[in-house]
């Protein structure tokens, strides 16, 4: 009977916090990503109160940060990578977004056709008059 090998990830593939030869070593992953996350928290505070930026490029400047926010719980978090080991985490994500997006989607399309279809508010208050 054979023993085989542990195979042991290589550093490259493993993403922040997920190699666990030392203690320090996973707990400095969750602190950096605590201080990214506070950090564009604490960013994105100041881009929606602040007069310095360009009344327009503050949505715009919101969603990148929001996309740097879910990047960085991601990777330092959720230890989601692109290593070969993670393609089922990488397809269930997938699959979430795509829900989410059906979702968001569907609703805003029948609010749109609501909106659209419905009887104007002074034609409501005539009918009710008349009878």
């Amino acid at each position: 009977m054979s023993k085989t090998p542990i195979q042991s990830h290589s550093h490259g593939d493993a993403a922040p916090g997920d190699e666990q030869s030392d203690i320090l070593a996973g707990i400095s992953g969750y602190v950096i990503g605590l201080v990214l996350a506070a950090g564009l928290t604490a960013t994105s505070f100041w881009v929606a109160s602040t007069n310095m930026l360009w009344e327009p490029g503050v949505p715009i400047g919101l969603c990148v940060l929001a996309i740097a926010q879910m990047g960085v719980h991601l990777v330092f978090f959720l230890h989601i990578t692109t290593g070969p080991d993670n393609t089922n985490n990488v397809l269930a994500l997938a699959f979430g977004l795509l829900i989410v997006f059906l979702v968001i989607a569907g609703s805003l399309w029948i609010m749109a056709n609501l909106n659209a279809n419905m009887m104007p508010m002074e034609s409501l208050t005539n009918l009710s008059m008349q009878h």
